[in-house]
């Protein structure tokens, strides 16, 4: 019996193939579960309701009684970007509860013998969870603007658009690795306010992290949320955001206290995702 050696350049095709399955399947599977989770005309208002509420009541109510007339409008703008930071986390991580429904009464045997790479799986829930949150950020600037927030519109709003896209493929990362190594959706559930809630309050969301004791502004130091914060900040509000940066770094160059930051937030969605690819990947063997 002879064996034939499978030449070199069909096994470089076979793998170019893999990688346009891989590309070809993400927006797919993001459109599938976009139609999961917006079925209907509810379940599209219901997800701009929270930034609805933190833009019409929560912001300007806190704006009102924590700050004096004249500090009204910063402080309220500054809560208002200081809500993304609840939004994104809390947005991801429901979005999560969706793939461990589907992991135990859905579609997910199925999706993982299709002839598609794992990966493409987790890229295509990210890319509906990005969609829905960009839908969300829309509504809360739009509404917190109509409000009285005053942004300022210039380059420095690609700081924001930057930001706000690790940040949400950072936290949807995290929500994959709960997904994978939570059973339940109880489980998943009671997971979802340390996660999501409790950095809220350590990030200088409400106030700078300088207000903290030292311990505790040493650990903000190190939450993503702070650092993205900072962005949010620093790409709509330029002089609350170097504040916020100078807090962080201590530095005076205002381009590399943001740069630094951007890069300490892409360090972590990076860690996130390849962990969530490869959990789930294994997940799916097993």
């Amino acid at each position: 019996m002879t064996v034939t050696a499978i030449p070199a350049p069909i096994l470089g095709k076979r793998g170019e193939k893999s990688r346009t399955k891989e590309v070809r399947a993400a927006p797919t599977l993001a459109m599938r579960r976009l139609a999961l989770s917006v079925r209907n005309p509810r379940a599209l208002v219901l997800p701009v309701m929270n930034p609805v509420l933190f833009a019409l009541v929560i912001a300007p109510a806190l704006a009102n009684t924590v700050a004096g007339p004249a500090q009204q409008t910063t402080y309220m703008t500054f809560l208002a970007l200081a809500t993304m930071g609840l939004l994104i986390p809390l947005n991801s991580l429901f979005f999560g509860i969706g793939v461990v429904v589907d992991r135990q009464q859905g579609a997910m045997r199925e999706l993982l013998v299709a002839p598609i790479r794992r990966s493409s799986i987790v890229l295509g829930n990210m890319m509906a969870a990005i969609a829905i949150t960009s839908l969300q950020t829309v509504v809360l600037i739009g509404l917190s603007v109509a409000r009285g927030a005053d942004y300022v519109t210039s380059t420095h709003v690609l700081w924001f658009v930057g930001a706000t896209l690790v940040y949400t493929v950072l936290m949807y990362s995290v929500a994959e690795v709960l997904a994978t190594r939570l059973p339940t959706a109880e489980a998943y559930t009671a997971a979802i306010p340390v996660v999501a809630i409790v950095p809220f309050f350590f990030a200088g969301s409400l106030f700078p992290i300088t207000a903290l004791p030292g311990w505790l502004s040493a650990i903000a130091k190190a939450l993503p949320l702070t650092h993205a914060l900072a962005l949010f900040r620093y790409g709509l509000t330029p002089s609350s955001g170097v504040r916020a940066l100078h807090n962080i770094w201590g530095m005076t160059n205002v381009t590399a206290m943001a740069v630094l930051s951007a890069a300490v937030i892409a360090a972590y969605a990076l860690l996130a995702f390849v962990a969530a690819v490869r959990l789930f990947t294994k997940a799916g063997t097993s």
